[in-house]
This record gives structure tokens, sequence and C-alpha cells, in this order.
């Protein structure tokens, strides 16, 4: 190991050969740079700037471990250079370890506590290792240094946008681009945020601007088209993503959201080669899989569909957790006897279309317990009193199994013949059924009505407007009774035809869906698109009509009026994209020959 020079007198090269270097680096020549620093190191290998030049270049070349040797032997030469650390730092973050490089950037402040690109690169590292508020103060931090830092400004506001915070992340990202009005990246990422915010035109805006300024932007043709994706634009958002994969050919995330669009179009063999496309080049890509499963439910191929659907437990963002390998219930071993740990996942829809598998649990011997929210524990308990319901994990000892919900069906290997199917499994309280009853006094033909959903990603397209129920509301005798409750409730203020509307009071209890399940079952029909309120109607066995959007939900599968799922339900299907002005004219023919 070199040795520091005595009384830590550094030496320097000369001045024209280090203005040379720098030229050759600034042309991209750092083979050639990498090679000369070799040739100037056996002349003088104490030069410990011409050990940092090496590094420089062979990090550049993917020499990594090369470069942290001379980098070592550079610090060993000049305890004192910054530089050196610096440097060292963004190397051992290309070689994806993490602690190394933070402990490089802290030597650079230390011994240079203004040195704001150090704490922009140890704070993206924070970031990247999901630290928030670390992260956050170390951008703070080089923004205090250097208020106009357009790079940490940007990152901040990636940040704000992993929290959620829209507002902040707007700000960060508008000054980054007042500050560095051509930053590409910028743009990109103020895109993401404005589509996260339902603002698409003006996000797409934002896309293309990035990808004006970056041309080769792949990532910024691919958030595009998701952007297009979400107004229902199939044909330009396929387009956006074939932009992107011309640029990068091994993107398999854009892969996938090409899949998923040509899914959307119906194009389903397309779909699959291209999930395909998606998983040769990432095998273990959880999303593919879990999206070609849709395609499989669809065509009513639930045996491989249902195992495909098992990888949502691996994706990075699911909300439901992987059971524990020890309790995993293999579908076969007897479970006579034993305790049964079901968890609650997904949406009350969910837990009201498969908490029917509890029973077949309860047929095959087993004592069930089933985490599910207390709001929900009412009307289960309908179902089977003998079901526990809870709030929380039980302890580990009173569980010998256990599964989320949603795995209940593939556990079952239930296909189109085996589904577990009845007129109804869940009751509605009959004390309220009789006093809705009473409220509910007009001899009319009833028909409650529910159209919209939570506003939520997942939800797009399977909403429609209550102004649609026009034409059915002038047909003699009828009575239209909103079940909608939340988002969409202030579209009655603008419609000019009737509809019988209930309190504050209404289902404002501890329990859910005890009023609607009662006011149900005092309809002569619900009509409703694809919610929790047509499951409840199903549920319940009450007479039920869904309006579906051209590729719905997996469950409802194709080409059929009539859903396995549900004796007492059909389905109205629209027969092009968005066109719900055809199905709600179908439904008035059926409805006026039902009233007949």
């Amino acid at each position: 190991m070199l040795q520091p020079n005595d009384n830590n007198v550094i030496q320097m090269p000369p001045q024209e050969t280090v203005d040379n270097i720098i030229n050759l680096c600034k042309q991209g020549q750092f083979k050639v740079v990498f090679e000369q620093t070799q040739i100037l190191l056996k002349e003088t290998p104490m030069i410990y700037m011409y050990w940092n030049i090496m590094g420089v270049s062979a990090s550049k070349l993917e020499i990594h471990d090369t470069a942290i040797h001379a980098y070592k032997t550079a610090i060993t030469l000049n305890p004192n250079s910054s530089e050196t650390y610096f440097n060292m730092g963004i190397t051992f973050t290309k070689q994806g370890k993490f602690n190394e490089a933070i402990n490089a950037y802290k030597n650079t402040v230390a011994l240079s506590p203004d040195y704001a690109e150090a704490y922009n690169n140890m704070s993206n590292i924070f970031l990247q290792q999901g630290k928030l508020d670390e992260a956050i103060e170390g951008f703070k931090k080089a923004l205090l240094i250097r208020p106009n830092y357009a790079k940490a400004l940007n990152n901040l506001g990636l940040i704000y946008m992993k929290q959620k915070k829209s507002k902040e992340a707007l700000e960060a990202f508008k000054k980054a681009l007042s500050l560095k009005p051509k930053y590409a990246e910028a743009f990109n990422n103020m895109g993401c945020v404005l589509r996260d915010s339902g603002k698409l035109n003006e996000a797409i805006e934002a896309f293309k601007k990035s990808i004006s300024l970056k041309p080769n932007y792949a990532e910024a043709y691919n958030n595009m088209g998701v952007a297009l994706k979400d107004q229902n634009k199939l044909d330009e958002a396929i387009e956006a993503y074939n932009a992107c994969i011309l640029l990068k050919p091994d993107y398999a995330y854009a892969f996938n959201n090409l899949a998923g669009s040509y899914k959307d179009k119906g194009n389903f063999d397309e779909a699959l080669n291209t999930y395909e496309k998606a998983l040769l080049i990432n095998p273990d890509y959880p999303e593919a899989y879990y999206n070609s499963s849709f395609i499989y439910n669809l065509k009513g191929d639930l045996r491989k569909g249902l195992e495909l659907y098992e990888w949502r437990l691996k994706k990075k963002n699911t909300k439901a957790r992987l059971p524990r390998e020890y309790l995993i219930w293999d579908g076969i071993e007897s479970i006579k006897g034993k305790k049964f740990f079901v968890y609650e996942e997904q949406g009350l829809g969910d837990v009201i279309q498969f908490c029917r598998y509890l029973l077949l649990l309860k047929k095959k011997g087993a004592e069930v317990t089933f985490r599910v929210k207390k709001k929900m524990h009412a009307m289960l308990q309908t179902m089977d009193r003998n079901i526990i319901l809870v709030e929380n994990d039980p302890d580990d000892k009173e569980i010998d199994f256990e599964a989320p919900l949603m795995s209940l069906p593939y556990l079952f290997s239930t296909n189109l013949n085996t589904i577990p199917s009845s007129k109804s499994y869940l009751f509605a309280n009959h004390d309220k059924v009789t006093s809705w009853k009473k409220r509910l006094t007009k001899t009319t033909f009833k028909i409650g009505v529910c159209w919209q959903g939570a506003i939520l990603q997942s939800e797009v397209g399977r909403s429609f407007p209550l102004s649609l129920f026009e034409d059915i509301s002038k047909l003699p005798n009828i009575e239209l009774i909103s079940l909608h409750k939340g988002e969409g409730e202030k579209q009655i203020k603008n419609i000019n035809f009737g509809l019988t509307t209930f309190g504050n009071d209404f289902d404002a209890g501890k329990n859910s869906f005890e009023d609607t399940a009662a006011v149900m079952i005092n309809c002569d029909l619900i009509i409703s698109c694809d919610t929790s309120i047509a499951h409840l109607a199903g549920a319940l066995g009450c007479p039920i009509w869904v309006a579906l959007k051209k590729i719905p939900e997996w469950r409802w599968m194709l080409d059929r009026n009539d859903s396995p799922w549900y004796p007492n339900m059909r389905l109205y299907r629209q027969k092009d994209l968005g066109d719900w002005d055809h199905v709600f004219k179908i439904m008035k023919k059926d409805l006026v020959r039902l009233i007949k």
C-alpha cells in the first residue's frame, strides 16, 4: 500500500497534463483516460489526482472494483480529498453497495460541509431504501447550501410523490423547472403527479414536453401511455408503449402495460403474447402473471386463471400478505377439526362474493375464523353464526391453517361447474325489512339503483351517469330508489326525474349495508354498475341487473348475460367501449317486458 508523502506535501501533476485529461473526459474518451493514467502512475505513483482520475474512468467503463481500489489509494495519499470520497460514493452506488456509498458521502460532507451534490446523492440512496425522513432531511440540506439546485428539488418532489403529497410534489417540480426550464425528468415526474391526481390532459402535455426535450426518454413514453389508457384512448396508448419499447427493448414494465391495453381492447391473444414477452425479460415478474390471470378468468378458464391469480400475493404493492409457509393448506389435506384462519383482502364486494367459501371450509369440518372489518360482522353473521368473525389476527396457537379470502377459490380448485352458487347465502335483518316496508308505501314497481363505485384507478369505466336512468323513470308506475352513498351523490341535484332518496341516517350505523339490504328486499328489481351493491343483491337473492363495461372485471367473464356466481343476476354489456346508451336502451326494452 502506498504511504502519504512526507510532511503531508501533496504532489500535484503538471497543469497541461490535467487539462488534457479533462478534455478527454469531456469528450467521453474514458478508455483513453484510463490507459493514460495507468502509464502516468507507473512513472509517478504518488500523485493522488491520477489515482482519482483512474477511479473515475474505471467507473465509467464499469470496472468498479478497479475504481474502488484507485479511490482508496488516492485517499491514502490525500485523506482530505472530499472529491475522491464523493466519486467513490458514486461507484459504490453503481455496485449496489449502499451502506458503503452512504459512508463515502458522509466522509465527503465531513470534509466539505457545503458539498450539496453529496447530500443529494446520499438522499437518493435513502429514497431507494424507503428511508423518506432521512432523504427529505438530506435534500433540504442540499437546498440550504444551494437554493437553486434543480436536481435536489426534483428529488424532493419524488419523495412527496411517494408520500401522496401531490400539492407539495407539484410545487417542487415547478420550482425545479423555473430554475431549469429544459429539465425533461422534472416534466416527466410532474406528469406522473398530474396523472395520479386525475388531471390527465395536463399530464399528457407534461409527458409530451418531456419527450420533446429528450426524444429517447423511454419512461416518459411509457407514462404517457398509462395516462392515455386512463382516458380509454387505447390505440394512442399502444402507440406510446411501442415507442417506449423501441427505445428500451428490455423494459418489462412497458410490455406489461402494453398487454393491458390489448386486453382492454379485447385483443386477448395479443395481450397474452405480450405478457409472455414481459416474462421472457423478467421471468419472476408477479404483475405480468397476475394480469394474465384476468384473461384466462374472463374466458372462463378458472383453473388456469385462479392459479395465476395467486401471483397477486407477490406483487410489490399488494395489500394482502402471503400465508405463512407452515400454515398453508394444499386443498387436499383433511381439515376436519382444524382451526382455519381466513383474512380479508380487497374490497367489500370481494368479501361479499367470496365469503361463500367459508361455508365450504365449514362443510369440510374446519373451525373457521374470519378477520374482517367490524362493520361487516352483522351482515356476515347471517350466513353462519358458527363462523367466528374477528378484527385482529388470533394467537398463533389458535391457527392450524391460514389463507387470504381470495385464495379460497383456487384452493377449492374452482371451475365453472363447481362454483358454490345458491339463490342466497346472506340475509337482511327481519326487523329492518319490516321497518322499511312501512316507509316504502307507494304501489309502484320499485327499482333500487346504484350508479357509481369508489373513485379508484381500478374502478375506471365501471360507473355510469345517474342521468341515464331518465328514460326508465318515465315508464308507467316505476319508482327509482337510490341505494347509493358517497361518491356520485352530487349528481342527484342535477337530474330532472323522480328518485326516492333517504336521509343521512340511511346505513349510518356501525354496521354496513343493514338498511341497504332491507330496502333491497322491498324492491322488485335492482339495477347497478359493478359495485358492492351488485354483489350484495346477488348474495341476498334479489333480482339484479348489472351494467358492465365492454371488457369487465374477470368474474363477469365474456359473452354471457347470466352469472354462474349469482343465479338471480342478469348482465348487460357495453357493445362498444364507453357506450352506456346502448346498455340502457336494451334494459328499458327488457323492463317493459318484465312489467307487462
